[in-house]
C-alpha cells in the first residue's frame, strides 16, 4: 500500500487528503494513514533529497528545503522568458494587481505575459471596471513550493524596481 500510495503523490505532485487517497485507491482511511506514516519513517531516515511535506491534514511529496533552490531555478529559468518572470515578480509583488497598472510598468508586452501566466494557472484574471484584476492562484504558491505568508516577508524586503523574481525565489525560505 506504501508503495501504491507513493507513487500517486509522486505522480500528481500536489497535496492530497487521506480521503483524496483512500478514493483513488478504493481502500479504507485507516490503511491510507498508516502507509502514509510509514512513508514519513522512511523519508526520515533516507539521506535522500525527497520528503513527505504535510500541510493542513494534506500530504504532498517534496523536495527538501535544502534543495529547493535548485529545483525553482531550473522551473522558473525553463518555463517562461525573463519579461515573463518579471511581470510575475511585479503581479507577486502587489498581490492583487490592477492590469492596466501593470501595462504601464511593464509595457504592452506584458499583455502576452498575463495570458500565459493566467493560461499556466500562476494567476487569475477577473474583470473589474474597465480593466482587469490579477490574482495569486494557490496553484502559485504550490508551484514555487511558498507560502503566502512567506512570499510577502521576502517580497516586503525587496524594493520593486529592483526585483529579480528568480534570485528571489532562490532566496526563499520554503514553505513547510
Amino acid at each position: 500500500m506504501k508503495d501504491k500510495v507513493e507513487a500517486i503523490l509522486f505522480t500528481t505532485g500536489k497535496f492530497m487528503s487521506i480521503e483524496e487517497l483512500a478514493s483513488v485507491l478504493e481502500v479504507d482511511k485507516e490503511k491510507i494513514k498508516q502507509a502514509l506514516d510509514q512513508l514519513e519513517k522512511d523519508y526520515n531516515k533516507r539521506d535522500s533529497a525527497i520528503t513527505l511535506q504535510i500541510q493542513k491534514d494534506k500530504y504532498k511529496l517534496n523536495i527538501k528545503k535544502e534543495h529547493g533552490h535548485l529545483s525553482n531555478k531550473l522551473l522558473s529559468s525553463k518555463e517562461f522568458d525573463s519579461p515573463t518572470t518579471k511581470t510575475l515578480a511585479v503581479i507577486a509583488y502587489k498581490n492583487p494587481a490592477i492590469q492596466s497598472e501593470i501595462i504601464k510598468m511593464r509595457g504592452n508586452k506584458a499583455y502576452d505575459h498575463i495570458k500565459a501566466l493566467n493560461e499556466s494557472n500562476l494567476i487569475t484574471s477577473q474583470k473589474q471596471g474597465r480593466t482587469r484584476l490579477l490574482k495569486l492562484t494557490q496553484n502559485f504558491y504550490d508551484y514555487f513550493d511558498i507560502g503566502e505568508q512567506e512570499l510577502k516577508e521576502a517580497l516586503s524586503k525587496a524594493p520593486l524596481k529592483n526585483i529579480d523574481f528568480k534570485k528571489l525565489l532562490e532566496q526563499l525560505p520554503r514553505a513547510q
